[in-house]
């Protein structure tokens, strides 16, 4: 679609953690955080992941205009997001071909050209498949949901109120529901024969990069917890179709705990960037970018 999209394939591990929060409540199980339900280990969404990217690049593209809101950078707009109505956003761009029409939405909407969209509704524009993949976060190790009961001195009717009275200012009480303690491990891929299609250009992979390592600086919620950002290690093949494949360049990124029950970064271990280095296959180049 443009000359100005990347060249080289790459494939990354990207770390992270949560301290007492909900990383990714479960709808199905009550906003409990998701797990494995065979083995228990925590999982987060490619879903969860990409919304937090996808934030951070509205914030980070985005000038505040004269009636306060927030307007976005030209090529750097959002498409799926709160608010959008997706058929006026389709029906409106420019084109008398769903393939027009794509060229224009790819141009204007940063995760369209990121991680693709199925735009078959309304008047129609296909569907774009987004050079950048996630897959499901999965933690290093098994996780307790633990649910804690909260009260609230305050109600919210006045029937609730009478009903306090009675009890003799009794609070009224909630749920809230946490994991003490995770080190998340989420792969990704990005491919340049994809990034040719959409236009995903190396200003939007540095982008995407910077997201990666600051979203969760701007999704800070009581429900969540601390979430930190702790390793994010990407290999380089030299070429568009890659030197080696994923899996086997994913095998060299290594987690060891050094106790039974790890309840901080510091309790594990991760391959060391010069460890990786021994034995890359050849055309391939490991970055470490935190």
């Amino acid at each position: 679609m443009t000359t100005n999209s990347i060249k080289n394939r790459y494939d990354f591990v990207f770390l992270f953690d949560v301290k007492d929060g909900n990383p990714n409540g479960d709808p199905d199980q009550a906003n409990l955080p998701r797990v494995d339900a065979e083995n228990q280990e925590g999982l987060i969404t490619d879903v969860c992941i990409k919304r937090k990217v996808r934030n951070y690049v509205s914030l980070r593209k985005s000038s505040i205009g004269e009636d306060g809101k927030y307007i976005a950078d030209q090529g750097f707009d959002i498409f799926i997001k709160q608010g959008s109505i997706l058929n006026n956003i389709i029906d409106g761009a420019s084109g008398d071909t769903p393939q027009k029409k794509q060229v224009h939405i790819c141009k204007d909407y940063f995760d369209v050209r990121t991680f693709g969209a199925v735009m078959s509704t309304g008047d129609g524009a296909g569907t774009v498949r987004g050079p950048v993949q996630f897959t499901f976060s999965r933690s290093e190790d098994r996780i307790y949901q633990a649910e804690h009961s909260i009260t609230r001195c305050a109600v919210t009717t006045e029937k609730e109120a009478k009903a306090q009275e009675k009890r003799e200012n009794a609070s009224t009480f909630g749920r809230k529901s946490t994991v003490p303690y995770a080190l998340y491990r989420m792969h990704g891929f990005v491919s340049a024969v994809d990034a040719l299609k959409s236009g995903f250009s190396e200003e939007d992979l540095s982008l995407l990069w910077e997201a990666l390592l600051n979203a969760f600086e701007h999704d800070r919620a009581a429900a969540r917890g601390e979430m930190n950002p702790r390793k994010l290690i990407a290999f380089k093949h030299n070429n568009h179709l890659g030197s080696a494949r994923s899996g086997e360049l994913f095998d060299k990124v290594l987690i060891t705990k050094n106790t039974d029950l790890p309840r901080s970064w510091s309790d594990y271990n991760v391959t060391s960037l010069e460890e990786i280095k021994k034995n890359l296959p050849q055309g391939v180049e490991v970055i470490e970018m935190l």
